[in-house]
């Protein structure tokens, strides 16, 4: 694999965010753990205008959690070029939220899909208010039989952190899942808490944050698959 990686997060960085804490810790826990040099390199979403040539030079786009963004629009573009370009992408919390956005509006057609944190009166809101808070919560999550998260992790169960308010809304489900884009991971109720697109080197989201894991010394198993995929 390559020696060393840049990888974009996308997102607008604030010191106060746990993820925005983590997230450059899990990246370097995760290159220590494959011999790899990883850069990464914070991208303020109001800077998003042409993904061509401001991800070309990029390994792997991450985007991390803390929406509402600057640039929504801006971010869905970013994630339609990972997609489209077949570029390793991870999205958790918030970028999860956006990559279902994105492929919903993209992919499956619907023009009109809106995240309600952004837009609360809309119709078609593909991501809405969790029926229970997950803000600084955990739970006990099942993975799939197959896929990336499950041989991330080489387990059924885990337990991961969150800080999120917001998910695939129920009534979309089984739209949003019926074609390429995957339910991976499950949570105690079997709501989907991460997804996977078929057919692409490395596209993945989770509601959790794994990357929590970082603070307490541990190399996150999703960053360093992430990483991985990047060569």
């Amino acid at each position: 694999m390559a020696k060393s990686c840049r990888v974009a997060l996308l997102g607008d960085y604030n010191a106060a965010v746990t993820a925005h804490q983590a997230i450059p810790e899990a990246l370097r826990l995760a290159g220590q753990d494959l011999g790899v040099q990883v850069e990464w390199i914070w991208l303020h979403t109001s800077v998003l205008r042409d993904p061509e040539k401001q991800f070309a030079d990029f390994s792997g786009v991450w985007c991390v959690p803390a929406s509402p963004y600057a640039n929504t629009e801006g971010v869905l573009e970013a994630i339609r070029y990972a997609r489209e370009q077949r570029v390793p992408f991870l999205g958790t919390c918030g970028g999860f939220q956006h990559a279902v956005l994105e492929f919903a509006r993209n992919v499956l057609g619907i023009a009109d899909a809106e995240h309600a944190e952004n837009n609360p009166g809309a119709g078609t809101a593909v991501i809405t208010p969790l029926a229970c808070s997950l803000v600084e919560q955990s739970e006990e999550i099942t993975l799939g039989e197959h896929g990336i998260l499950r041989e991330a992790y080489g387990k059924e169960k885990i337990s991961e952190g969150y800080r999120c308010s917001y998910g695939v809304n129920p009534e979309f489900q089984q739209r949003l899942f019926s074609g390429a884009l995957k339910p991976a991971a499950w949570g105690a109720s079997g709501e989907i808490r991460g997804a996977e697109l078929d057919g692409h080197p490395f596209f993945v989201g989770t509601l959790f944050q794994s990357e929590r894991r970082a603070l307490k010394g541990e190399a996150p198993p999703l960053a360093i698959a992430f990483l991985d995929a990047m060569n």
